[in-house]
């Protein structure tokens, strides 16, 4: 009861920060009440209807005419329409030409007045995709998240190519995570090894510069790769006076560029990861393999570096996850073809405002994250890795 005690203030803080997020992330991503709210009438005769008819009845007509003068005067019109404009562009510029025009016209019947103002209202998908929008909890955001629709069937089908970014930048944000995760292993492997063996002294000096860019801001780390990397920067200058290359070097709004940057700030986490291991392994095996005949290189091979593994997975690991969630680093020095999952979802908080697809693509970076995990502890065991 009293370790619980103990760690009940970090329970409370890992719900408040990461369980309740998540799960407001996955609600968000199933849901939608932004058109029930605002047309409530017309929501509510479009569930009841058996299936999507040709055209709906006069009495809809009516409601959704009721709907829009109260949802202009209550202020929610707005976020309805932005929201259906998620289903279809132009559904906003729709509905706000339509409430321009009401009330409708003593005697003339409500199918008709729509269908007079725009004759987006005599067609049967215009209605579709409302009826769809108006129910409350809805796939859409999940499929769309993997370049997938509802067809007018109601069968899933794929969207059109032109349409079709998510997947692939899915597939281009493992891509980049893992070949950081790789050039950061490969580089910090052996500078883990040099301060694991230097005298204690030495290696507490040199281990002040794997530290120090932890107290400077990510932004102007990157920020300094930015002015690095441009065409007349540093590295061009280099290169260029050196004879090496005879004009400037393509290094930064490509893919380079964004390994460059994210492998600078996460090399730290995996020289860290593999010397805390390292730290750890005595010396003496290594000289006894050598002692009893084997080359000193086979016996780092053989004996020393299976037992850092726990270092290099957790490494490995622990960079690959922190890379799936780069946003400032890819955004400054990528291109527009090397987009990460996160600059998508920041696309769709702050420019187009639909929470539920920026939620979708975020559940789904979870769940990959958590995936991913399992298979890693499968497969080194991250419960029986030793640090130190």
């Amino acid at each position: 009861m009293r370790a619980f005690l103990l760690a009940v203030p970090l329970l409370i803080f890992l719900a408040a920060t990461f369980v309740v997020p998540i799960g407001k992330l996955l609600i968000m991503s199933v849901e939608t009440v932004e058109v029930a709210n605002a047309f409530p009438r017309t929501a509510a005769l479009l569930a009841g209807l058996p299936g999507p008819p040709a055209l709906p009845s006069r009495q809809i007509f009516e409601a959704l005419a009721a709907d829009l003068e109260t949802a202009q005067d209550q202020g929610t019109l707005a976020a309805a329409a932005r929201r259906l404009n998620t289903y279809e562009p132009g559904f906003r510029s729709l509905l706000l030409k339509t409430v321009r025009q009401l009330p409708l016209p003593d005697g003339e019947p409500a199918d008709k007045a729509f269908q007079r103002i725009d004759q987006r209202w005599g067609e049967p998908e215009t209605w579709r995709l409302l009826g769809r929008a108006a129910h409350r909890w809805t796939l859409d955001f999940l499929l769309t998240a993997v370049d997938h629709k509802i067809g007018a069937g109601g069968t899933i089908e794929p969207v059109e190519a032109s349409q079709a970014i998510y997947v692939g930048a899915f597939l281009r944000t493992f891509a980049i995570s893992a070949s950081v995760a790789l050039i950061c292993l490969v580089l910090g492997y052996p500078v883990a090894f040099v301060l694991a063996t230097l005298p204690a002294r030495q290696s507490n000096l040199l281990m002040i510069f794997v530290i120090v860019p932890f107290w400077t801001s990510l932004l102007v780390r990157t920020t300094a790769w930015y002015v690095l990397l441009q065409p007349n920067g540093v590295f061009n200058a280099l290169l260029t006076r050196s004879g090496l290359t005879a004009a400037p070097v393509a290094l930064m709004f490509n893919r380079t560029g964004v390994l460059i940057g994210m492998t600078h700030v996460l090399l730290p986490f995996m020289i860290l990861a593999n010397y805390a291991v390292m730290r750890g392994i005595s010396p003496d095996y290594q000289r006894a393999a050598v002692s009893l005949g084997a080359h000193p290189a086979l016996a780092f091979l053989r004996i020393y570096v299976p037992l850092t593994l726990p270092g290099i997975g957790t490494g490995t690991f622990l960079v690959f996850v922190l890379a799936l969630g780069y946003y400032i680093t890819p955004a400054l020095l990528g291109g527009a073809g090397d987009e990460m999952i996160s600059q998508l979802v920041a696309l769709q908080i702050n420019r187009q405002l639909n929470w539920g697809l920026a939620g979708a693509l975020s559940v789904y970076l979870v769940v990959f994250t958590l995936t991913v995990y399992v298979v890693f502890n499968r497969l080194v065991g991250v419960d029986r890795l030793r640090l130190g």
